[in-house]
């Protein structure tokens, strides 16, 4: 047996199923053909609560005593643990509090409600809500229920496994599961690698939310300053301890990919079953992509789990824009003309065929222009030939399609430049999504410093983009970084970003 056997037993005589349901593992037909591989998706998206936290939270709640659940349970969750933790206790018959940050979206708490759940909205991060949730344990002598750090929710996730195998008793080559705290995983290669240790279990990360990836290279669980916003499901900054060491031993690899990924994993979800997943529900396919692509495998039997289905609607206009940028059929450029006549038609007939998805033009200055334009293209390879067919024709081009500042805020604001800024500092700042954000960011500014800038766009997340130039003279940089320091709020200077400068940079006297 392997490392962590004891986990099996645990995982075989978990309570589950007296609210989860055991979800199909349905083939991705369309995604197969295309990939050449045999792909299946364990459809944790259908359970009760759209995600698999059910099974985690009630396993754990179940094996409480009668005195406990006469005293309650308390949680912090922002999402699907909290609407797991809402629906067992229900099931129980006890009383549940969840502790959820104020810039949760109101689709969230509502579950919560509608399940049962006291939701209490205390801070604006997770780890205010989990601070609060801590105190009222104490003061209401209540019973903690954790997302991810406990065995008895690592072996109710583990029931996925157990699952997996019985359902597919034949050849399997890997098995894909989403990383945010470590739970799934945990559980899932808990199970798997006693059972079927001939099947590889892989790890997915996204590039910004690795914790367990970088845990694991550096020998102990660290901690990460900041975390994506986008997989809001995986967004942990500390993984579990019993969570790291089952990642650590069992798992055979992490694969980490990008928003692009994701959102891409997202549609061929839908392609195939007609279901609409969260990012996070997604994310696990999208390391199953990215490892055909790497090893370039044919043939095999693959799974991804589909972790969860609770997506605000207003985000799917942000995924369906960003879906053709991974699958590399639509590339973003910034091509220099000559500001003389002609040059639009020359710029045109050097594309060809190609079908123009996007074309932003402002007149700049009598020598040149910048134009901004997004292009239909047939992989990376096309992509290649038409950056050399415009350099060929003295058309200078700066390929944007990787430039996320590009693809979230300049596309949108291709307007022209100004002569009247002295010195401008361009930042991307993440504003949590509730009232009050902007005005906390505006009165701790200079009142002598000027806004030449803005930009924001909703998605749909518990956190807003926002793209910002602030008027800032050179006396003034230590003061500028203090005041970015005591607001709070995460953020990434852009000023050197080539796409603002090209289409937006104020012109220097």
């Amino acid at each position: 047996m392997n490392k962590h056997s004891d986990y099996l037993q645990k995982i075989l005589t978990a309570s589950v199923y007296d609210v989860a349901v055991e979800t199909p593992l349905d083939t991705a037909k369309n995604l197969s053909l295309r990939l050449n591989n045999h792909i299946l998706i364990k459809r944790e998206d259908l359970q009760p609560v759209f995600s698999f936290k059910l099974r985690g939270a009630y396993n754990k709640m179940a094996q409480l005593s009668d005195e406990e659940l006469s005293r309650g349970v308390i949680t912090a969750s922002a999402g699907n643990h909290a609407q797991g933790v809402a629906l067992s206790a229900k099931k129980l018959g006890c009383r549940a509090i969840i502790v959820m940050p104020e810039t949760t979206p109101q689709i969230k708490v509502e579950a919560v409600r509608r399940l049962g759940g006291e939701a209490v909205l205390v801070g604006e991060s997770y780890n205010d809500a989990y601070d609060h949730a801590v105190k009222l344990v104490q003061e209401k002598n209540m019973v903690y229920i954790p997302p991810f750090d406990d065995p008895y929710v690592i072996a109710g996730q583990g029931t996925i496994g157990m699952e997996i195998t019985r359902q597919h008793p034949r050849k399997i080559d890997a098995v894909f599961v989403q990383i945010g705290g470590g739970g799934l995983a945990a559980g899932v290669a808990a199970y798997i690698k006693n059972v079927r240790p001939d099947i590889k279990v892989i790890g997915v990360q996204t590039h910004d939310s690795d914790d367990m990836k970088q845990s694991i290279q550096a020998g102990k669980v660290i901690t990460l300053p900041e975390v994506g916003l986008f997989a809001d499901g995986t967004a942990v900054k500390t993984v579990g301890n019993e969570t790291f060491a089952l990642c650590r031993d069992l798992l055979d690899e992490i694969i980490t990919v990008d928003t692009d990924d994701v959102c891409a994993a997202i549609k061929d979800i839908f392609d195939d079953t007609r279901s609409i997943t969260e990012p996070s529900g997604a994310l696990s396919l999208a390391g199953l992509k990215a490892y055909i692509a790497r090893e370039k495998v044919q043939n095999q039997t693959l799974i991804a789990i589909a972790s969860g289905a609770n997506m605000n609607f207003h985000r799917l206009r942000h995924v369906s824009e960003r879906t053709e940028l991974s699958e590399r059929r639509e590339a973003i450029l910034a091509v220099t003309i000559p500001e003389r006549p002609g040059s639009f038609l020359k710029f045109i007939e050097t594309l060809g065929n190609r079908s123009i998805t996007e074309f932003n033009y402002r007149y700049g200055n009598d020598d040149n222009a910048h134009i901004f334009v997004g292009i239909q293209i047939a992989g990376v390879s096309d992509l290649e030939n038409i950056k050399s067919e415009l350099m060929q024709h003295e058309l200078p081009v700066l390929d944007l399609t990787d430039d996320e500042t590009a693809k979230v805020h300049i596309r949108y604001m291709v307007g022209g430049r100004t002569h009247k800024i002295k010195r401008e500092r361009l930042l991307n700042v993440q504003f949590p999504e509730h009232p009050g954000a902007l005005t906390r960011f505006l009165r701790a500014m200079r009142s002598h410093w000027n806004i030449t800038l803005f930009h924001y766009r909703n998605h749909g997340a518990d956190y807003g983009r926002i793209l910002v130039g602030i008027d800032v003279p050179k006396e003034d940089d230590q003061e500028f970084s203090d005041f970015l320091k005591d607001v709070g709020y995460v953020f990434h200077e852009q000023t050197d970003n080539k796409a603002y400068q090209l289409f937006l940079g104020y012109e220097q006297s």
